[in-house]
Order: C-alpha cells, then structure tokens, then sequence
C-alpha cells in the first residue's frame, strides 16, 4: 500500500472536517458528530459514535443507522482530505503532464553520444539499447528519453558534456512539465530484481556490467516525485538493490526507497564501492566484474535491534559489575551484589523500613566510588540528606542528648557534617522538585537520563513509584498503562547506559498470593520487568527491632531466596545490619576526622564571659574520667543544663555548653570502647 498511516492524519482530518476530539486508548474518538450522518436527522442527535483508531487509521460509526467505516483514503476521498501531494497523486491523480512524442523507429545514438559513453566505459551497444543521443545542433549536451514499461517516452532528460563551473549554469536539466518516471523502464527483461541508481550514467555503468533491470531516478537523491507514477510497477519486483551515491558515510537515496518498499530493498555494501562515489566511476577505475560484484553481494539493511547470535560479546556473568547491598548475605545469594544494567525493585509495606534499605545502598555506593541521583517523592529533600548522612556517619559519630521531655535527640557534630558534605559533593544529586515552574513540563526520566550524561551518574535512586510516575512526560490510559510506561522506560534506560535503578515500590495492603513478585502494588510489568526484585519487611514471630530480606526474583542467577536472612535496625545510626555485617564499618568521609579537634572547646569565643572558661574546663576534668554508662551521661547533661543557666542561657552560651557537652561525650564514648 502506497499510503502510510500517521497519528497526525487524524488530527488533522478533525481539524479539517471541524470536530472536536479526545484520545481514548487507541481510538480518537470525536466528542459532536459523525462527519458522514451528522448524528442522525432527527431532533435528538447521537454524539460521540465516530473514531479513527490511531494505530491502524481505521474508521468507524457505531450509529445503526450510519455504520460508516474504511480508512484515511476513504476518508480523503469523501471529504477532499489532502494526505500530501504524493499520496492524492497517487490515489487521485490530478496532475496534467505533457504528452510527449513517443518516436515511430528506435533512436539511433549519434557518434558524439557513442564516443562520450565509451570515454565513461559505456559500450556502444549499451547506447543503442538506451537510445542515448545528442541534440540535434548540440554535440555536446546528450539527450536521455525516459520511457515506461509500456514504451511511451514520458520524460527527457538532458546532460552538458562539457560542463564548465564557471561558466555554465546547469549540468543537467530536463523538458519542462514531463511526467517523472525511472530511466530504463523499457529496457527492463523481467521482475526478479531491480537495481536503482542516482544517476543516469550509473544504471548504463550496471548494465555494462552484464546485469540486467537497471534503472535511475529522473531528479536526482532528493527527488522522489516518480514515485507516485512508478510505484506499482516497482513493486511487482521480488528484490531492489539500491546502489545509490555514496558520500561521507552515506547512500543517497537508500533510507527513502526503504521506507517505501520496506521487505524488498537491499544495498550494495560499502567495502564494495571500493573508496568510489557511484557505479560509474567503480566502472572506470576498477572494471565490470567490480560493478557486477557489488551488485550481487548487495545485502539487506539490518533488522533494527537484531544482531547476530555469534557477535555477541561473551561475558562472565559472575565479574559483571555489582553494588554492595550492604548485606553480607544477600551480596553471597547475588554473587558479589545487585548487578548494573537493570532495575531492582526495593518492595516492602508501607512504614516497615525499605526506603531506610534504600538509601543505606545509596550511602554505600558512594562509599565505593560511584556517583547517585536520588529522588524522594515522600520525604522533603532536608529529611532525605538527614537520613543518609546518620547512615554514613555511623552510631560512633552521633551525638545523643535527652530533651526537657526526657525523649533522646541526636545529631551530627557541625565539624563531622562538614567532612560528610565535602566528601560527597560532586557524589551525589538529588531531585529539586522546588525548581520547577507552574508551566514547565516535569519529566523523572528526561531528567535521569540527563544527570547520567551530564554528571557520570550510574546508581539512580526513585522513592518511590506511586509518586514518580506523576512526574512521567509520558502519559498512559489508566495508571496501570502509565505504570507499565513508565517501568519499562527505566529498564530501556539502565540496560542503555549500563547503570543501576533502584526502585521503591510499594506492596498492595491485602494480598493472598504465594508468589512474592505477584504483591507489588500496581501493573505486572513492574515485577516483571526488573532484574531483581528484593523484599524487606518486619517479621511478626520476631520483635520490632528485626526485618527480613527477601530475594524472590534474581534473573541474572536464578538463586532465590523466599525464607530471607533476618537483618536488626539501629535506631541510632538508622543503619540496618545482619549477623555477618559490621554495623560501625567507618566510610571515608572520616580519614580527616581528627578525634583531638572534637574534644577542643572554642573558647576563643568566650571573650567577655568571664569563669565561663573556667567551669567549661572543669566540667570536662570532671567527666573525662568516666565511662559512657548511660547515668554518667544524665549527669553530664544535667551539668551542662545548670551551666548554660548559670550565664543566661544566651544563644552564644548555649552554643558554647553544647559543643563541650558534644566534646566531653566523645571521650566518655572512647573511654567505654577501650574498656
């Protein structure tokens, strides 16, 4: 079929008929009447029975008393639709061409033409089946008659033998208002194979080389107005071998002639032109059985996204690139960690602690020197960095004091947050949904894909999907088809760029299924899709400090593991560990942590606060000693509470009584460690 179907054509025929319309699913369904029944002729009128499917340009009316249906032609036709000038040519040619002269007797080559063609290694024979002459009072300009496959001349084409740059406005040109048609028509024997050539003297140069149905464009590589006239005759041929121009990299005319002849068309092959632009100057420079080569070893362009099998670059599974999980046995179960080029789903209940797994991953990717995006649908971005940063700072460099409700509060020391955000600065990205204008269009995975290009990210963090697919460009049905969407974007994406995607993604409230992959809220495809599906819940036969990691998917190994390992949360360090885990590992932020600076008092700022220094000394003389038991600390507390009283509770006096409180609890802490 000549015509191509185009979304746009629909619209665009909506436009042009006046209708309003709305996509639904794969039908754009007009909302008023149908173009042909108008609703019907009575008072009361049928709305909203027309559609054209989007996918196939197929019509229809649902009315009974309509029942209209065909596809955009019918539609062309009915309504005086344009669909472009090459397809109403084709369908409903309006054109009027000049009708040229076809000669009684065929034209016989005059000596000019013979001698110029031999000087291209064109064969006198070649010009007499050809017909190829010369003016009548021009020797130098050569005539091409175009005939059909019935004989009729339909075109001519002329070429200036003698061609000067400089002086000479044209090469080539041809009779004004002629119908285009490919050269060589005529002479063709049967319909096995077709070779199309640029030029004229290209298809003579193929057909020199003893190969037979040789034919060439009437306006060169950009024009395909022939189309329209020739399109049915080149279509009864089983094969086209395009051997168009090559320059720079490229073959003229292959990409169109494939678009519209797309299971027929094969190409000479590069190696095949041997460094020459087309068929002539191969013929001239390299012989006939080069030209005849290049012709018979021409081979289809390749399936798009198909490859050979043995081409495949063999790899051992087992070394492929991995992230630590940060469990021990959950790294032995995956062979090293969670491997690259995928998207793993994170799944748990709401509240249980999978976006704590989750970002502790994050903290040890950065540990391991890979740089991480992370959006957060849930969390402000300031409680998102608070999170992680306990994580990385680790139970042993936070600070615990209880509050005036006796509740204990804990913080990173100002010194220590400053080494964590040196340490990951240029590491580590995050999703700024407070930059984004009312107007500007959000796009999550236009976003991602930019952050890896831009900044070498490979490890993506989406907390999680509920919230993520909102900020999705592309926009589905329902919010399972945007789920789908949007799962299978992400998967393209990290086997693409060879990154990691971790996926947070809740599991559905009531559930009854066996199969673990088969309780993720939402579309199928979201298990279905990832490469690794991990479980983190909490364990009703155990207390509240313990969870289980589950592995129910693993694609890359095949190893599972339903029963789970247990891991413990601490409360502290927000960090989550199992049996086998080091819960106090220390990250590389602290190599320019310096254990005498945080016992230092800056008491250059107590200028003016006279024994302040003093009772600050003593306080710390007075505790140094101790262990970090946790009565010692109320006591500490308690003394710093009366202290900072004592000289006005001042915001500078407060800060002042904080760090010492800060700077004595460490050495308590290292004191009791030693112990």
């Amino acid at each position: 079929m000549f015509y191509q179907f185009k979304q746009e054509d629909a619209y665009d025929f909506a436009r042009h008929v006046g209708e309003p319309v709305r996509q639904h699913g794969d039908e754009l369904k007009f909302v008023r009447y149908c173009p042909y029944c108008h609703g019907g002729s009575g008072s009361k009128k049928d709305k909203d029975t027309f559609s054209i499917n989007l996918k196939t340009g197929q019509f229809k009316c649902m009315r009974a008393g309509c029942g209209a249906a065909g596809n955009m032609i019918t539609l062309s036709r009915d309504f005086d639709f344009n669909l472009g000038t090459q397809v109403m040519e084709y369908y409903r040619p309006r054109k009027q061409y000049r009708k040229l002269k076809t000669p009684e007797k065929p034209v016989i080559p005059k000596e000019p033409a013979i001698k110029y063609l031999e000087s291209r290694k064109i064969p006198e024979d070649i010009a007499r089946e050809y017909e190829i002459t010369t003016q009548k009072d021009n020797d130098n300009i050569l005539v091409f008659p175009f005939y059909d496959d019935k004989g009729k001349m339909q075109f001519v084409k002329y070429r200036k033998t003698d061609f000067n740059k400089e002086t000479d406005k044209n090469k080539e040109w041809c009779e004004a208002n002629c119908k285009p048609i490919l050269f060589g028509m005529k002479q063709c024997k049967d319909f096995s194979r077709l070779v199309i050539t640029e030029g004229q003297l290209d298809s003579l140069s193929v057909a020199t080389a003893g190969i037979d149905n040789a034919v060439s464009v009437p306006n060169g590589a950009k024009g395909f107005t022939w189309i329209p006239y020739c399109f049915d005759w080149v279509n009864k041929f089983k094969e086209i071998v395009v051997f168009g121009d090559f320059e720079k990299g490229e073959m003229t005319l292959l990409k169109e002639l494939k678009s519209r002849f797309p299971e027929k068309i094969k190409h000479v092959r590069e190696n095949d032109y041997k460094g020459c632009k087309d068929a002539n100057e191969l013929l001239i420079k390299h012989g006939c059985e080069n030209v005849r080569l290049a012709v018979e070893n021409a081979e289809f362009e390749p399936v798009r996204r198909v490859k050979e099998l043995a081409d495949v670059e063999s790899v051992d599974i087992y070394s492929l690139k991995k992230l630590d999980s940060t469990i021990n046995d959950c790294n032995r179960l995956l062979y090293g960690g969670i491997p690259f080029g995928g998207v793993a789903l994170i799944t748990g209940k709401p509240g249980e602690g999978k976006s704590t797994f989750a970002s502790q991953i994050i903290g040890r990717a950065i540990e391991d020197g890979h740089k991480i995006f992370a959006y957060s649908g849930e969390l402000p971005n300031y409680l998102f960095k608070a999170w992680l940063d306990f994580q990385i700072a680790g139970a042993q460099h936070i600070i615990e004091t209880t509050n005036r409700f006796g509740d204990v509060s804990r913080k990173i020391s100002n010194q220590n947050q400053s080494l964590i955000d040196s340490w990951y600065r240029g590491k580590a990205f995050i999703y700024d949904s407070t930059l984004v204008e009312s107007d500007e269009k959000e796009d999550i995975c236009n976003t991602i894909k930019q952050t890896v290009l831009q900044y070498g990210v490979d490890v993506v963090l989406i907390d999680n999907l509920m919230t993520a697919i909102d900020l999705d460009a592309e926009k589905g049905s329902d919010k399972y088809e945007k789920q789908s969407l949007f799962m299978k974007k992400l998967a393209r994406m990290a086997l693409q760029f060879n990154i990691l995607i971790l996926l947070v993604a809740h599991k559905r409230k009531n559930n009854f299924s066996s199969n673990e992959t088969d309780e993720v809220s939402g579309a199928g495809d979201i298990s279905n899709l990832a490469s690794l599906v991990i479980g983190y819940s909490k364990d009703k036969e155990l207390s509240n400090t313990y969870r289980r990691i589950t592995v129910p998917k693993n694609r890359l190994f095949g190893r599972i593991n339903t029963e789970g390992f247990l891991v413990m949360y601490d409360e502290r360090s927000k960090r989550i560990y199992g049996e086998n885990d080091d819960l106090n590992i220390e990250y590389g932020w602290s190599d320019g942590f310096d254990s005498t600076t945080e016992t230092e008092i800056p008491f250059s700022e107590l200028s003016g606060l006279g024994d302040l220094k003093k009772e600050c000394e003593a306080l710390m003389k007075m505790f140094a000693g101790r262990s970090g038991t946790d009565e010692s600390f109320e006591e500490l507390i308690e003394a710093g509470r009366d202290l900072s009283e004592k000289y006005g509770n001042t915001k500078t006096v407060s800060k002042i009584v904080a760090d010492v409180l800060e700077a004595t609890g460490k050495m308590m802490e290292e004191k009791g460690s030693k112990q």
